[in-house]
């Protein structure tokens, strides 16, 4: 027959080589642990012995949950639950727990006996599958949200694509016409040079046979002052068509140039026109105030400007038609203004001067593009032009930055 103390030694044992085994005081200070509980918490036997079990509890546990235990086993009864604990490098496991009070000959609490299982593994699964199953729970509330609003969105794709195309179609053409007037002008300067290379050679050999007729004269004699009329006249001709070659030039790169130059560039291609009409300049200019940009392009904006001034003192019967021009240089860039007295701009008509094609003149004078072309070559320099009606007028303000970008606009 084994002995009875042998096979309680053979019980302890294959108790202590199958679970996580501590012992502790009725204070809760550790008096013993088996190997399993050094291997799960990280500690050693001598950190653990006379520690209090605390050691290994994890701060995410709710500190009720102690004082429940507590409870329960001074009051000499088996306490059973899971519990999170922390190694002592800070990971976390889990042990499936039964705290057992052992009593004394009288009935006292000598001492608390825990016996674990680690259960780490199929919590962090159970976690882990009720994540996936909250995700999973979320998913199908929101599919149907989803797809309505996908719906929704296909529903509203197809109402507004004839709109879109119809709207792309527009674009296309306004381009094409664009495409169109930048090829007039270019026809228009190809043909203008054309014209000064036959108009040169006539006016150089007349200036060479009012030479001959001036050696053949003598010095004091009145053909002397028709003569220098003649040679202004000739050179005048010259330089006129000199400044209508180059205004309708094409610009490939940007240079940096005063703005008065394109303005003066603008006026000599009109002068004769604004003679005609009677309309007066009055000039504010400062002459060294640049931007970076096209020249021939900042002309063709002066060009529309006073070309729709003159159709708009048409419209007037006014005697004194003036327009006044300033040129201003400010911190960062450069305001232009161009008024005139020539009754304004209906308001209900106001802001729709910019948009494409939309003029008030007969078909046969305007197309409706200078001013929208006008926006579109100051936006080009990282600008912007805007009008509004001043007493008895309208003021068009054109402010560019000197740097590239836009600066400072207040005075």
């Amino acid at each position: 027959m084994i002995n009875l103390s042998v096979k309680l030694k053979q019980y302890q044992d294959a108790i202590d080589k199958s679970n996580i085994v501590s012992k502790t005081d009725i204070e809760g200070y550790i008096t013993f642990v088996n190997d399993e509980f050094c291997n799960i918490s990280g500690y050693s036997r001598e950190e653990l012995i006379g520690k209090p079990h605390s050691i290994v509890r994890h701060p995410d546990v709710p500190s009720e949950n102690f004082k429940i235990l507590w409870k329960t086993i001074l009051a000499k009864k088996v306490h059973k639950g899971i519990v999170k604990n922390r190694a002592k490098d800070g990971s976390s496991f889990y042990l499936n727990t039964t705290i057992i009070p052992i009593l004394d000959e009288n009935g006292d609490i000598e001492e608390f006996v825990a016996i674990r299982h680690n259960v780490t593994e199929v919590v962090l699964l159970n976690e882990r599958l009720l994540k996936t199953q909250n995700e999973l729970k979320e998913l199908n509330a929101s599919l149907e949200q989803k797809v309505a609003e996908q719906t929704k969105k296909l529903i509203d794709l197809n109402k507004n694509l004839e709109q879109r195309v119809l709207q792309e179609v527009v674009k296309n053409e306004e381009k094409t016409r664009l495409m169109f007037q930048q090829s007039r002008l270019a026809n228009m300067g190809e043909m203008l040079a054309n014209i000064a290379h036959q108009w040169r050679q006539p006016l150089n050999e007349l200036s060479i046979d009012l030479f001959r007729l001036k050696q053949s004269c003598e010095p004091n004699s009145e053909f002397m002052e028709i003569y220098d009329h003649s040679k202004s006249v000739i050179k005048g001709m010259s330089n006129t068509i000199e400044d209508f070659r180059n205004f309708f030039n094409s610009n490939t790169q940007k240079e940096n140039f005063p703005v008065y130059e394109a303005l003066n560039n603008a006026i000599i291609m009109l002068q004769r026109t604004l003679e005609k009409e009677d309309i007066k300049l009055d000039f504010n200019c400062d002459k060294e105030a640049s931007v970076s940009g096209y020249k021939n392009e900042l002309a063709q904006v002066f060009v529309n400007l006073f070309t729709n001034t003159r159709d708009a003192f048409r419209d007037v019967n006014i005697t004194n038609k003036v327009i006044k021009i300033s040129i201003k240089k400010l911190k960062d860039n450069v305001k232009i203004k161009i008024c005139d007295n020539a009754g304004g701009i209906k308001e209900e008509v106001k802001d729709k001067i910019f948009e494409p094609y939309f003029t008030t003149k007969h078909p046969s004078v305007g197309t409706g593009l200078g001013l929208y072309m006008n926006k579109k070559i100051i936006e080009k320099l990282n600008g912007d032009i805007s009008v509004k009606n001043v007493k008895g007028g309208t003021c068009f303000e054109i402010n560019i930055p000197t740097k590239g970008d836009k600066g400072n606009q207040d005075e």
